[in-house]
């Protein structure tokens, strides 16, 4: 297995990558397979989405997820957190949403990869980056054909091995088969003479012009009127535009799970018993280990470092003596002095790292280092045994060297061996990098540290306070079963309700509350002024130390908007365009034959803004900001020519054209060449794009995630 082993330790960060990149560059296949058979009346339930109007079910998405992880496990990541578990999901996620949506395209277009081109991938005289980055040697840099022979004979006898190459086979086949597709795309992109000259007309010009703007909040929301019958056309017109997420709002209140006084009397009688035995144990620090909430540090302390309470206790120095208890925001403490020394507070030094690999045990680094401090005692460079033998990249380049560090900077076997010894030693330190070989080159002036040994037990509610603290919450949810109730009883026992609005389906937080995400998940299968449920039909929800009952107030789906929910930004709209009418039509009576623009603006009261080097590529206007509307008109006017009106984002303008500037364009051959480069370039990925909007993708994983 040592073949494999050495693979868990080379893929462990191109695993993470793989996976990552993968979303931009191609498509996992499900090569463990798909989930088990689906009850056909919870199908509905299970449903978590849909791709192309393919249903996506809760159960092949979650064993799609879970081989994901037994990948990064066999990586040599044995533990998985929340936030990389939550990344996998979101992984998994746009892997299947490729996989439906370029799938049919490699068919279509009689995309594959043959079994003599995987072949040629992987053994070839050019093999695929992936295996070119698992088959490398690290010391020389080198690729090593004769061990990916060696592992491929290997996943022949070894299912764990077979299954971890298939992963990395699949990922190779499907990076081809979107090679070919992305060739496909970029290579059926033109770019003509016609689009050319047209691309460099619109930069060819610059033009300064004068303008004036009248804006919309010139002119009274009285002045307008809106009928309903408008509003209604307006939105039948305007659908598209009204496109909404799935929100939610909701209203809560929470009963905090506080320790009683039996609780602190529990936590007190506790340490209490446990002071004599601190105080007669012979290994004060495995007694800590086994016995306190916080394992022991082992770093020294300088006396103004000592927390305040045990200032008068560590100077006595009575290494017997147990102090406390005493509390420490919540926690119970009880502390005895371990030991006293004379320390420097920093330490400048230099060191060797030695690591056990799949060449060299535990073992054999002992002895290296041990043959290593020997030709350093005999007067070898330091220097150049670091640079020649150290694994610590980031100081073997330095002969070691790590520079100044204080106390407490690094792990606890390499600061002790540093901080004990003295300026010019040769020690050495075992930590879970390694064996290191340390030299003191420089320490600080020495003082007296103390090492303190701390037994804590944090005041926790115990099972009778959880209960109570329970059975109120509940009888609250019991006895306010409607929204009216709900508000009722907040007003009349003075109870704190918070509030939160427009909740997104994937959101992790709420106002108070640590780690809601099973009231959210709720919230969303919840009806508008309901109390929430969970899935056993309870209103009480556990989040964190409190007890939690909340209300859905608001219900947003997916889709399209209600009228009732849009109607305001529809009014706002209509009025700013009937403003841009009345506004345009006093322009219009404003500019009479022969008129010029400052006779406009004085009739008017407004006032002449000048804006310079102005082209249709032009992004705003000063004085003005992001108008796009004017930038076209002033492109597209005649010098001298009062031109307008013209609607913009925040008013009507006039304008007139002072001076248009030509230069020279751009080769057009060269033009033709870049336009086409960059279409091609854009263009996979605006394909895909392109597809995926047209998918129309439902994603409801916030059912159980």
């Amino acid at each position: 297995m040592s073949t494999l082993q050495f693979l868990r330790e080379k893929a462990g960060v191109l695993v993470a990558v793989v996976i990552g990149v993968s979303l931009l560059l191609f498509v996992v296949s499900d090569f463990f397979g798909s989930g088990s058979g689906q009850r056909r009346q919870a199908r509905k339930y299970y449903e978590i989405g849909q791709i192309s109007g393919e249903e996506i079910l809760y159960q092949d998405y979650e064993q799609r997820v879970q081989n994901l992880m037994e990948i990064y496990k066999l990586s040599g990541t044995a533990t998985i957190d929340e936030a990389t578990a939550e990344s996998i999901r979101e992984q998994t996620w746009q892997q299947m949403v490729r996989e439906r949506i370029l799938d049919s395209q490699y068919k279509k277009l009689g995309i594959g990869v043959s079994t003599e081109e995987v072949d040629e991938l992987v053994l070839g005289n050019n093999p695929h980056p992936i295996v070119l980055q698992l088959f490398t040697d690290q010391s020389t840099g080198m690729f090593n054909k004769s061990f990916l022979v060696n592992f491929l004979k290997q996943t022949e006898v070894d299912e764990t091995a077979k299954r971890y190459w298939l992963f990395f086979e699949n990922e190779i086949v499907n990076d081809r088969m979107n090679t070919k597709y992305n060739s496909y795309v970029s290579k059926g992109l033109y770019v003509t003479t016609r689009q050319a000259e047209f691309d460099i007309m619109l930069a060819s010009a610059t033009v300064d012009f004068s303008y004036i703007m009248r804006n919309y909040a010139s002119v009274p929301d009285s002045a307008v009127t809106i009928t309903r019958k408008e509003v209604e056309a307006y939105y039948a017109g305007h659908k598209k535009n009204f496109r909404r997420n799935a929100l939610r709002s909701i209203e809560y209140v929470s009963f905090d799970v506080i320790p009683s006084e039996d609780d602190i009397s529990n936590a007190e009688e506790w340490i209490n018993n446990i002071k004599e035995e601190f105080a007669e144990a012979a290994d004060p620090v495995q007694f800590i280990n086994l016995n306190a909430d916080s394992r022991h540090v082992g770093f020294f302390v300088s006396p103004d470092a000592v927390p305040e309470e045990l200032q008068d206790f560590v100077r006595r120095e009575d290494q017997k003596e147990v102090f406390g208890p005493y509390d420490d925001e919540g926690t119970l403490k009880i502390a005895r002095l371990l030991s006293v020394s004379q320390r420097p507070d920093s330490v400048r030094a230099r060191h060797i790292l030695l690591s056990p690999d799949q060449t060299q045990t535990l073992e054999m680094v002992r002895a290296q280092a041990d043959s290593l401090i020997r030709l350093i005692k005999a007067g070898t460079s330091f220097e150049v045994l670091a640079i020649t033998n150290s694994v610590d990249q980031g100081s073997s380049q330095l002969g070691g060297d790590l520079g100044w560090f204080p106390e407490g900077r690094m792990v606890v076997p390499f600061n002790n061996a540093c901080f004990s010894a003295s300026k010019g030693d040769i020690v050495t330190a075992e930590t879970t990098f390694g064996i290191h070989i340390i030299e003191i080159l420089d320490q600080s002036r020495k003082s007296k540290k103390y090492n303190i040994g701390i037994i804590d037990r944090k005041i926790i509610p115990g099972s009778v306070t959880n209960q109570k603290a329970y059975s109120e919450a509940s009888q609250f949810a019991g006895t306010n079963n409607t929204y009216e109730k709900f508000n009722s009883a907040v007003a009349e026992l003075g109870i704190n309700k918070r509030v939160a609005n427009d909740i997104a389906p994937q959101q992790k937080a709420l106002p108070g509350l640590d780690n809601p995400r099973s009231l959210i998940i709720a919230l969303f299968q919840a009806q508008e002024g309901k109390i929430i449920l969970d899935n056993s039909q309870q209103a009480v929800f556990e989040v964190g130390d409190k007890y939690v009952i909340a209300y859905c107030t608001r219900v947003q789906e997916e889709g399209i908007a209600q009228l009732r929910d849009v109607e305001n930004e529809i009014r706002f709209e209509m009025i700013k365009d009937k403003k841009a009418e009345i506004i345009s039509a006093e322009f219009i009576a404003r500019n009479e034959p022969g008129s010029m623009l400052d006779d406009i603006a004085r009739s008017m009261g407004l006032l002449v803004q000048e804006a310079t080097q102005v082209n249709f590529r032009s992004f705003s206007v000063a004085g003005a900001g992001n108008e796009p509307a004017l930038i076209a008109a002033s492109s597209a006017g005649q010098p001298g020519v009062v031109t307008g009106p013209v609607k913009g984002v925040n008013g009507v303008f006039m304008l007139t054209v002072n001076s248009v500037t030509s230069s020279e364009g751009e080769d057009l051959s060269l033009l033709r060449d870049r336009l086409a480069l960059t279409y091609q370039m854009r263009g996979t990925y605006e394909a895909y794009e392109a597809l995926r909007k047209g998918a129309n993708i439902i994603d409801r994983r916030y059912k159980f995630y």
